[in-house]
């Protein structure tokens, strides 16, 4: 795949995992358009599997779905209150995902925030936080009990600890149940939170796993039920998180698929928006508008460095396909 690749700038909304803008790079090939997202942190290893979901949307195209819709949640930011409140009551989605553990706040406001969620929300909808590693086993325990008393009853809690043991160490201190991120998608062996008792739900990202089918191969493999969730793509990257949920045998849980209202931009003209909480299942990704990916281009040095990035990661991967 030798076309031109189209690297952006999209403006977030809410400052969200310490970025206020989410860099991305857009390549064509003859099944349609691939994201290249990992984030900028990321070394060229861990990015290359971000690469093989690019090029399964760009070259090959997806499985067929089992399912039309797909319900996904409203993700909440670590905001205010009133701005949580705000959030929620106007999405339209009866799930909602708050971030809790944030650097520089504190308990009290993670309290807060999830009791104005549910309060929006309404006694028959669905709390669920995500500390993305943030505390140590002890402060999830504390932290866990104390946000299930004020929601009303946790639907689950993301990744709470860092590490596989402490993972499970919480899981036997808690009732609510535990799911796993970034112990999946970021581990040399995504499975070993099913082998350790870990965690009660997955939490599949389809770019850092390498694409829809490779998803689907972790999904029957860890045995566990799947959330699909996304890493802030544009709308063509959020496609292929749409796809997987799609495919899947079976999706018990909300997806964390609705983030492109976490966007001020986007590069297509008709934005993957849920309504009333729910997203149709693409067939193949949306078309980007020229118009967009011109009004939303990375200054040059950027653009040269996501082009760079991208060479020095397709390259070891096409040459092992060869």
């Amino acid at each position: 795949m030798d076309g031109p690749v189209s690297v952006v700038a999209l403006p977030l909304r809410t400052r969200f995992r310490g970025i206020t803008t989410r860099e991305l790079a857009l390549v064509r090939g003859p099944a349609g358009w691939g994201e290249f997202c990992p984030f900028v942190e990321y070394d060229d290893a861990e990015a290359r599997a971000w690469w093989r979901c690019a090029r399964e949307a760009a070259e090959e195209g997806w499985p067929a779905p089992v399912r039309e819709r797909v319900e996904v949640n409203t993700t909440v930011p670590a905001v205010d209150p009133e701005h949580a409140h705000r959030l929620v009551s106007a999405a339209g989605a009866r799930t909602a995902k708050v971030k809790v553990a944030e650097k520089g706040q504190d308990a009290g406001e993670d309290l807060a925030r999830v009791e104005a969620v549910r309060d929006a929300l309404g006694p028959d909808g669905r709390v669920r936080v995500d500390a993305n590693g943030g505390w140590d086993v002890d402060g999830a325990v504390a932290a866990i009990r104390a946000l299930d008393r004020v929601a009303g009853g946790l639907e689950y809690v993301e990744q709470p600890c860092v590490s596989v043991d402490e993972l499970a160490a919480v899981r036997r201190r808690v009732d609510v149940p535990v799911a796993a991120d970034e112990s999946i998608r970021r581990a040399d062996d995504p499975l070993r939170v099913a082998r350790a008792q870990a965690a009660d739900v997955a939490v599949l990202k389809v770019a850092p796993l390498g694409g829809v089918r490779a998803s689907l191969r972790v999904a029957e493999l860890i045995g566990l039920p799947c959330v699909v969730s996304s890493a802030v793509e544009s709308s063509v990257g959020l496609a292929a998180g749409l796809a997987l949920a799609g495919a899947l045998p079976d999706l018990p849980y909300a997806c964390g698929l609705g983030t492109a209202d976490l966007l001020a931009a986007d590069v297509v003209t008709a934005p993957l928006h849920p309504v009333a909480g729910v997203l149709a299942v693409p067939r193949r990704p949306p078309e980007p508008d020229p118009e967009l990916l011109e009004r939303h281009a990375a200054e040059a040095e950027r653009r040269d460095w996501w082009t760079a990035r991208l060479h020095r990661v397709r390259a070891p991967a096409e040459s092992r396909g060869r």
